[in-house]
């Protein structure tokens, strides 16, 4: 049956299909906190224009479901973000600590890898996808904590990233210009691990880098609050 005869049997609006087919997504985690939603592909995907589609984001907008900015596009929206919050917290601790465990034992090979990766980010910001871009930060930073010397902190970071990963799809979708900073951030910490800093002086700017993102969020998603990571 063609979407048209659908439309038909269902008495359904082709916004309302719209808005039925992307909650179900939304509510269905198909499409997680931070997914962006672009409209043509929808469109696309249901055999109508984007339209209908722009008035079912626009109730979904208002139900709190979806997020709308000029120039950036709609995304689904953080319905409940204290479980984010929490995980970016633990994961600033861990993570930080198991780089600094971690940075004796990178080699030549692993920070080039490393920084490769990292100007794979940086090329990715001119056709910036949120996503693509979260992939390859997990990978910049699985290279520098990999070779922790403590196997259980190692484990809770793991962790915490694939909590990360059901509780949002990306939060550079939420925020994309910390995307910039985030880079340049890399190559300051890839620098104290060349150049054998401290491993307290370690641990503390790879516990910044983390914190800074979840504080982007925070003065993005919720202005008027004050809350922000312990400064350690």
């Amino acid at each position: 049956m063609t979407s048209s005869a659908l439309q038909e049997s269902d008495g359904l609006s082709k916004s309302q299909r719209a808005y039925q087919w992307i909650r179900e997504r939304i509510t269905g985690q198909e499409f997680t906190p931070g997914y962006r939603l672009v409209l043509g592909s929808i469109a696309g995907e249901l055999d109508m224009s984007v339209v209908p589609v722009r008035e079912a984001i626009r109730q979904l907008e208002a139900e709190g479901l979806v997020t709308f900015e000029r120039n950036v596009g709609a995304h689904v929206s953080m319905v409940d973000d204290s479980q984010y919050r929490f995980s970016m917290q633990a994961l600033s601790i861990l993570e930080g600590t198991a780089t600094a465990l971690s940075a004796r034992r990178l080699g030549t090979d692993d920070i080039r890898r490393a920084r490769e990766i990292n100007e794979r980010m940086i090329a990715a910001l001119d056709h910036f996808d949120p996503r693509v871009f979260t992939a390859l930060n997990q990978d910049f930073h699985a290279v520098l904590f990999q070779k922790c010397a403590n196997p259980r902190i190692l484990e809770l970071v793991n962790a915490e990233w694939g909590r990360l990963g059901h509780l949002r799809d990306s939060t550079f979708s939420f925020v994309p210009g910390r995307a910039q900073e985030s880079v340049r951030e890399h190559e300051s910490i890839l620098q104290l691990i060349e150049d054998g800093a401290p491993l307290g002086e370690i641990e503390k700017v790879a516990r910044r880098h983390r914190s800074a993102t979840l504080d982007a969020y925070l003065i993005h998603e919720h202005p008027d609050e004050t809350l922000g990571l312990p400064a350690f």
